[in-house]
């Protein structure tokens, strides 16, 4: 089962970076297996520290804002057990150690171990808008893989869902990732091609 998350970690430095991920879990969630990019921050950070943080949270704005690129700064804290930092707002943590890496293909598979976890606070709940912020972030993430005429095809679907259903927050991350998405198909435009950045954290 895929677990739509946000993941936290570390460079050396200790510079914050924060992704939405989407790993497979079970329900048990002792383990769970990430799948970065190797172009992504995530990967480069998880392979250096071999360290961080999967959250659980409803908040989509937060999620649409990570997935495009967009500069964050929520509330955060140390984590417990592990190098890292834990999003305050967030429902649910795991903090994590890498237990195998495999990065031959330019998707790296890296199963980790969680070490620690907790709750925060109650899970508000996801309605249609929610849903489909979360498709729309999803398919901002891949304008390098998908044409560009599909993608705004779903996100003229998707439109109305978050109208009829989403509160501000909805609304707000709705559009910052049309508007994304619309400036890649305008760039495209200019140079002959879409952009080749894969946008992975």
């Amino acid at each position: 089962m895929i677990l739509e998350g946000i993941v936290t970690t570390l460079d050396r430095a200790g510079t914050l970076n924060i992704a939405p991920m989407g790993p497979k879990v079970d329900p048990a969630m002792r383990r769970f297996v990430l799948r970065p990019f190797q172009t992504s921050t995530t990967y480069r950070n998880l392979k250096a520290q071999g360290e961080g943080v999967l959250h659980v949270t409803d908040d989509v704005l937060l999620l649409a804002q990570t997935a495009v690129g967009r500069p964050v700064d929520p509330m955060t804290r140390p984590a417990e057990v592990v190098r890292g930092r834990v999003l305050v707002d967030a429902c649910r943590y795991y903090e994590f150690r890498v237990v195998e890496l495999d990065d031959r293909e330019p998707r790296t598979t890296l199963v980790v171990e969680v070490v620690a976890q907790g709750r925060q606070r109650d899970f508000f709940g996801w309605n249609r808008g929610k849903h489909a912020v979360l498709e729309a972030a999803i398919l901002a993430t891949r304008t390098s893989l998908l044409p560009l005429e599909e993608i705004q095809a779903e996100f003229r679907k998707l439109a109305p869902l978050v109208e009829k259903t989403g509160g501000a927050d909805e609304h707000t991350a709705f559009t910052l990732l049309n508007d994304y998405v619309n400036a890649v198909g305008v760039a495209a435009s200019r140079e002959g091609g879409l952009d080749s950045d894969d946008r992975q954290p």
